[in-house]
């Protein structure tokens, strides 16, 4: 069934996946750019579109070199503040009522930042918004559900050392470990640092994830840090599957604890299986999504982003979505980075409800697995209440745009 856009933008919807800084506003970026002396290959929007921020990338890599200019500018904590604001503004505007936003704080660490000012300044600006929001009359009188969100921390599969000041330190400090030793370090420290902050500080952080590059840089280097969260109570996601095959996603399973996978894109995909002792690739494709289904461990499906990072992938119709939904597994779309893969929620909604067959009941279901299916932060009785007004809200949507 074909949804139109307006009912897609009204109907209440999640964002588990999504960067923070691949989601600047572009005049934000030029603005902040020039404020703090960042040298940008163009300061108009047309120039940046043109040059970096593009609707069709060659590839991941040239997909990711955008970073480097949306990290820059975020070196400071007005900066942080003032992008995390307007991205909750961006999201609550249509209709994201929930959403978790995850970024690195390990890339903002300089002599003027750690990771309580990094992580306080973003919750200031997500809170701002949130208040906001729910402060609307709309809200108030239980016309619409309550706004709110989650934070989700990265560790990095790997870092270029000259990338911050940071780890220029720590490369430095540990110069007689191995770069995946030294990796791993990193990633402790900060699974150490989040849930220190989360219990002290009354921050809404609500998972931890592992960031990337995929291939050379398996997640088990990182067990040690998802073995602390595990054991502290921090839900785990990992980005698995995007550039590297099956046996990415059943390390982030097996070795990290993961609730939910971001991308899954190769899931599917027995052709990529490079294990010499996976004999029978078909079988361990079939076992593999059969316990992906049955413990209901969450794909967050980027659509736009990974046709942008995968060009062979010519028609959205060969996307894994539709083996996902086929085999009933548990998905929520998400944005990826609004900013790099120019797109909304709705958006996704919007090419998912155009390229596959998507009933009513499937849609449903689809945005639920969104809020069932989140780290929301608070106890279960609430979530399960929140997640009725949600479904509520819903159906009267729905009923407005299809049964009047």
């Amino acid at each position: 069934m074909k949804f139109s856009e307006e009912f897609l933008f009204n109907i209440p919807k999640t964002d588990l996946h999504v960067h923070l800084d691949g989601s600047l506003r572009l005049s934000t970026l030029i603005d902040l750019a020039k404020q703090y002396k960042v040298e940008l290959p163009s300061y108009t929007e047309s120039g940046l579109t043109e040059l970096v921020y593009k609707k069709q990338y060659k590839d991941l890599a040239e997909y990711l070199e955008g970073f480097k200019y949306t990290v820059a500018v975020m070196q400071n904590e007005e900066a942080l503040e003032r992008i995390a604001y307007e991205f909750a503004c961006d999201n609550f505007k249509e209709n994201v009522f929930y959403f978790e936003v995850r970024f690195a704080p390990q890339l903002h660490i300089n002599s003027n930042l750690d990771y309580e000012k990094i992580l306080l300044s973003v919750n200031r600006g997500l809170k701002r918004a949130k208040d906001e929001f729910n402060n609307k009359e709309e809200v108030k009188n239980g016309l619409k559900p309550l706004y709110n969100y989650g934070i989700i921390v990265c560790a990095m599969r790997m870092f270029n050392k000259y990338f911050s000041e940071y780890y220029n330190k720590l490369f430095q400090a540990h110069s007689f470990s191995t770069e995946k030793e030294i990796f791993k370090y990193a990633s402790l420290e900060l699974a150490k640092a989040v849930v220190y902050i989360r219990d002290n500080y009354n921050i809404p952080i609500v998972g931890f994830d592992l960031a990337g590059q995929e291939n050379g840089y398996p997640p088990d280097t990182h067990y040690e840090a998802y073995d602390y969260c595990h054991k502290n109570f921090l839900k785990k996601t990992v980005h698995a599957g995007e550039a590297y095959g099956p046996e990415s996603i059943f390390k982030a399973i097996t070795y990290l604890h993961a609730d939910r996978i971001g991308h899954g894109f190769h899931l599917f995909h027995a052709d990529k299986i490079q294990d010499p002792d996976i004999k029978d690739k078909d079988r361990f494709i079939k076992n593999l999504s059969n316990y992906i289904a049955d413990n209901r461990i969450t794909l967050e499906v980027c659509l736009t982003s990974n046709l942008q990072t995968h060009p062979d992938v010519k028609n959205l119709k060969n996307h894994t979505f539709k083996d996902m939904i086929e085999n009933d597994l548990s998905v929520t779309l998400c944005t990826d980075n609004r900013l790099m893969s120019y797109t909304s929620v709705t958006n996704e909604y919007k090419i998912a409800t155009d390229n596959f067959d998507i009933s009513p009941k499937k849609l449903k279901d689809i945005i639920m697995y969104g809020f069932k299916r989140s780290f929301y932060p608070d106890n279960y009785k609430n979530k399960r209440n929140y997640i009725r007004t949600i479904i509520n809200y819903f159906d009267k949507v729905f009923s407005n745009f299809y049964n009047s």
